[in-house]
């Protein structure tokens, strides 16, 4: 299963190329924010865009609460969403050397997925929809690393056969709730395809902090990965405690899948796509690759989560459902390419 993974060889990183490398990638994310921002079931002129989320006079009190209460923190959402999946999807793909790693191979959306659902059918709420998926994320998680810690060591063969066996698993499960159980059916659904509709700024305030501050901590060990990706030998003989990052980047990669389900269920092909396209992009260095995925991916759920809501409105399609519509004629594709 596991496949040898390397990347083009490109000129060395300079200071410069990367800055202009994110800041064009942060400009893209801004257009593509003050477009979800302006476009929708009803559309407001994007230069109305600025002066609503400023306050500023002269723009309707309609459009202002448009803009400030029901988009932004959707957009807002999305922007934490897609950045967090498209870290974890880098840095899974470096601690496997596999190119086909993402954040659900390993099993631990099923388990929030599972925890959302029964949540959904004991109607806890709003707070305790989210809190029992990272639940169930935490349990995956904690059951995948269990039984691929062999010897004091992570076997990464051993954690990806585990991860699908238990995705697996946890997948009949989630059937088995729906038929058996589960009353909101809408919703559950809506939960497995990936859904940003319920955007609440309570929810960007729980999980921004806990996925800007996951990603900044596996941004710290990008060396690391960068050596990792050549071989465990060569990177224990260049000084890289091999078990030590290991164990941390796989449990913060799984925590920042698992928070990230948590509010919007399960969102395919952002975590394998996003890394590819950046390493085609901008090459293999991950001091690069990780803020750069981060940026692209986050554009790009932001986007998609536009055209989710824009393409029937006023009805709209789960995200999920664009983003694998889109994700896997490109993987294909980038699949072609060798």
């Amino acid at each position: 299963m596991k496949q040898r993974f390397s990347a083009p060889e490109r000129k060395p990183l300079t200071r410069s190329r990367m800055t202009i490398v994110l800041l064009s990638l942060l400009v893209l994310l801004l257009a593509a924010g003050f477009l979800a921002l302006s476009v929708g079931s009803v559309a407001i002129p994007i230069g109305n865009v600025p002066g609503a989320l400023l306050g500023i006079d002269g723009i309707s009190e309609t459009e202002r609460t448009i803009v400030m209460q029901i988009r932004l923190p959707r957009v807002l959402l999305g922007l934490l969403v897609g950045g967090g999946l498209s870290v974890a999807g880098v840095v899974l793909q470096a601690l496997l050397r596999n190119p086909l790693a993402e954040p659900y191979i390993l099993g631990i959306s099923s388990g929030g997925t599972v925890g959302a659902i029964i949540a959904l059918s004991a109607s806890l709420g709003a707070f305790g929809v989210p809190l029992s998926s990272f639940a169930g994320s935490a349990l995956v998680m904690l059951l995948v690393y269990g039984l691929a810690h062999r010897r004091g060591q992570l076997d990464t063969y051993t954690l990806l056969l585990a991860g699908v066996m238990i995705g697996a698993f946890f997948n009949a499960a989630i059937l088995l709730i729906i038929a058996v159980f589960t009353q909101e059916l809408r919703n559950a659904f809506l939960w497995l395809m990936g859904n940003l509709s319920s955007a609440r700024a309570e929810s960007v305030l729980i999980v921004g902090p806990v996925i800007c501050v996951i990603s900044l901590a596996l941004l710290w060990h990008a060396k690391s990965f960068n050596l990792i990706a050549t071989g465990d030998e060569t990177a224990m003989q260049l000084g890289v405690n091999i078990r030590s990052v290991k164990r941390i980047s796989y449990l913060l990669a799984s925590l920042l899948t698992g928070a990230v389900v948590s509010v919007s269920g399960v969102v395919g092909f952002v975590g394998l796509i996003i890394p590819h396209m950046c390493r085609i992009l901008f090459g293999p260095d991950h001091r690069l690759l990780l803020p750069a995925a981060a940026l692209l991916g986050a554009a790009f759920l932001v986007m998609t989560d536009t055209l989710a809501r824009t393409l029937i409105a006023p009805a709209e399609i789960p995200v999920g459902a664009v983003t694998a519509a889109i994700g896997a004629p490109l993987f294909v594709y980038l699949l072609r390419r060798g």
